[in-house]
């Protein structure tokens, strides 16, 4: 892929692309090994036998979540290759049926999660999702019968399984986690659930750019198709849902089903519970503002590096990767403050992100058209991926409680794909869409004050759960 950079500065732009791409990659490893080194441990007691178990767990189920996300944001990278094939109102209305699928998936995926284990729906989230993406693929294949059909109901029909069976990926991976991970540690798990979404990004961009550039078109589709294949067969071998499905006993993560009897209480019964709760509520809530201000910012950042001519710079050329190495950071910060500084408090790290991207809103307004734009971006997309591995990868463990996680995880998560669904649909219909218009920089002014209401309620609302903490049935804190 060649990154060829003036983005930064005229002095990048004398750079021979082999050192751009090393110094991509070198990036990349020491975002990692910081967050290796970084990871926090606390005496909870727990065995190195277990702590290894525990990482043969949560690898191949983290894997295939962030293959997920290859599977997922594709059609953006694909949108770009296609051209005149897919406009940018085409892509907004597949982005929005499928996100408002997955959004609105949660009403059944969450509570059958909390049934069958969150094992078993990962099983079913990468092999539909490797379906989906296999027909995606042949929608765009010259010669396939699917590709006689409308492009636009096609893919909104074909994008929306996708999104059906991709929304058990969170909610699995947070049900299984949530049996394997105390109270005290899953600000460093948030962390790692911001990790693996940033993994996902990496992989979706750039990997799916490299695919783009020097293969077939639909293999863009069948790729990942073929990676969730493989994820299916690893997570069948490795993951178990309790520990003591793997040969160790069961532990109190004294979260908000501590002091229950684990017998499961029917679905609407919790669901009531989940919305009677003040907490869960504004979280979900913060969330919906997290999801559009994410995609408003991953989606259409590329984009917009794309129609101002400006996609060979180096932050775009290198989206994926950024974003990556911007969501370790993010997740990590997120994680080790919350439970070292705030005392596993959520609020104040979810706040102080987005004050972040409240203060970045408002940078974007005076930096469209100057390349500092795209480190901005990549700055917000640190502050928006940590919260949402803080929200929806942590606290709904802490306030759903393990044995109504999926419900929680699914309600909040479902909310910030609905928050997605609405950006794609708004900003699809008020971002310039003539032609030559969109080539300036100065007519997508609309982009960050569509943005700055969002950031402002976000924030206010992390406020409300500043001093949040789950209380279990047993009183205890």
């Amino acid at each position: 892929m060649a990154l060829a950079s003036n983005a930064l500065s005229g002095g990048l732009s004398d750079v021979p692309p082999w050192a751009m791409n090393l110094l991509a990659i070198v990036l990349l490893l020491g975002a990692v090994a910081l967050m290796v080194r970084r990871l926090p441990n606390l005496p909870l007691g727990h065995s190195p036998e277990f702590i290894r178990r525990r990482r043969w767990n949560w690898v191949p189920l983290g894997l295939a979540y962030a293959f997920l996300y290859m599977g997922r944001y594709n059609l953006t990278v694909a949108k770009v290759a296609l051209g005149d094939r897919m406009t940018k109102e085409d892509f907004g209305t597949i982005f929005f049926w499928g996100t408002l699928v997955y959004g609105l998936s949660f009403v059944v995926n969450g509570p059958l999660t909390d049934r069958l284990g969150g094992r078993k729906t990962m099983l079913f989230a990468t092999g539909g999702a490797a379906l989906a993406n296999v027909l995606m693929g042949l929608a765009i294949t010259d010669g396939s019968p699917l590709s006689t059909l409308p492009m636009v109901p096609l893919m909104s029909g074909l994008y929306a399984l996708n999104m059906y069976f991709q929304s058990f990926g969170a909610v699995s991976i947070v049900k299984v986690n949530a049996h394997w991970f105390h109270v005290r540690e899953r600000g460093t798990f948030g962390g790692i659930f911001g990790i693996l979404i940033a993994l996902g990004i990496y992989f979706a961009y750039d990997w799916s750019q490299i695919i783009v550039d020097h293969a077939p078109l639909p293999l863009v589709f069948h790729a990942p198709a073929l990676l969730l294949v493989i994820m299916l067969a690893l997570t069948a071998v490795f993951v178990r849902d309790t520990p003591s499905e793997a040969g160790f006993n069961d532990f109190d993560p004294m979260d908000a089903s501590s002091g229950s009897d684990g017998k499961r209480l029917p679905v609407f019964t919790v669901a009531a519970m989940m919305l009677k709760n003040p907490v869960v509520v504004t979280i979900a809530c913060i969330e919906f503002c997290s999801g559009y201000l994410r995609q408003a910012i991953m989606q259409w950042g590329k984009i917009f590096a794309a129609e101002t001519g400006s996609k060979t710079d180096f932050v775009p050329a290198n989206w994926g990767l950024l974003l990556c190495v911007a969501g370790i950071c993010g997740g990590m910060f997120a994680g080790v403050i919350s439970d070292h500084i705030f005392q596993s408090r959520r609020g104040p790290a979810a706040g102080i992100l987005y004050a972040i991207m409240l203060l970045g809103s408002v940078a974007m307004v005076f930096l469209l058209g100057n390349p500092a734009l795209g480190w901005l971006l990549v700055f917000m997309s640190l502050a928006i991926i940590g919260v949402h591995g803080m929200l929806s990868g942590t606290a709904s463990m802490d306030f759903g409680g393990r044995h109504n996680v999926g419900v929680a995880v699914g309600l909040i998560d479902g909310m910030v794909y609905l928050g997605t669904a609405a950006q794609a649909l708004v900003l699809g219909e008020l971002l310039p869409s003539d032609k030559v218009a969109q080539r300036s920089a100065e007519n997508w002014s609309t982009w960050p004050l569509l943005m700055l209401p969002v950031a402002l309620v976000g924030f206010a609302l992390t406020l409300k759960i500043w001093n949040a903490k789950p209380a279990s049935r047993a009183g205890v804190h």
